[in-house]
């Protein structure tokens, strides 16, 4: 019986990878050959490496080549920037449909939910964007400062030990929420 399971195991294994080298053009791991080549040849390609990505192990793309890539992105930014919070919010919606999995985009629009002072959204998004990434730093201090403001100091200081577990060195997020809770225990004792 064992045998019979590792003979299936390494079999499985086997058609595993020869699929896989079928299906990709040769040259895929490096990173020259265009993402989802030969599906439509009219559109456009990306390289996989022009794509960032916003996961524990991988390099994150700053916001710059975000830009250059989504112009949702870019509105939603600059609507930011402007603190047109509902265009901030229409704006990464819309690049959420292309990009569902981004955990920066989700912490995006909860942080102009959260301006808004609409804090159930803002909570849903900030959730979903530690669903995406436990490890989205930002995520963790703003989720912090929204339970700060329905009164859940408890959860608070939750996020702020798991940021204190995130930040192998000094970081800003973590300094802004410990600095936010103190605030919020300094107006509770009044």
């Amino acid at each position: 019986m064992i045998r019979a399971i590792a003979l299936a195991a390494m079999l499985g294994a086997l058609v595993a990878s020869v699929a896989a080298y079928t299906m990709r053009p040769l040259g895929w791991w490096k990173g020259n050959t265009p993402l989802f080549a030969g599906l439509d040849s009219g559109a456009k390609t990306t390289k996989l490496e022009d794509w960032p990505i916003c996961t524990t192990m991988a390099l994150v793309a700053s916001d710059a080549e975000w830009a250059q890539l989504d112009p949702d992105f870019k509105a939603g930014k600059k609507a930011l920037g402007a603190e047109d919070w509902s265009g901030a919010i229409a704006a990464f919606e819309l690049a959420a449909l292309r990009d569902p999995l981004n955990a920066d985009i989700q912490n995006y629009i909860g942080y102009a939910y959260r301006r808004l002072r609409q804090l159930g959204p803002a909570i849903g998004h900030y959730q979903q964007a530690l669903i995406l990434n436990p490890r989205h730093r930002g995520a963790h201090e703003h989720l912090g400062e929204a339970y700060l403001v329905v009164g859940e100091s408890a959860k608070a200081e939750q996020l702020l030990a798991a940021l204190e577990n995130l930040c192998l060195i000094p970081c800003e997020e973590y300094d802004d929420l410990k600095r936010a809770i103190a605030a919020y225990k300094r107006l509770a004792n009044r």
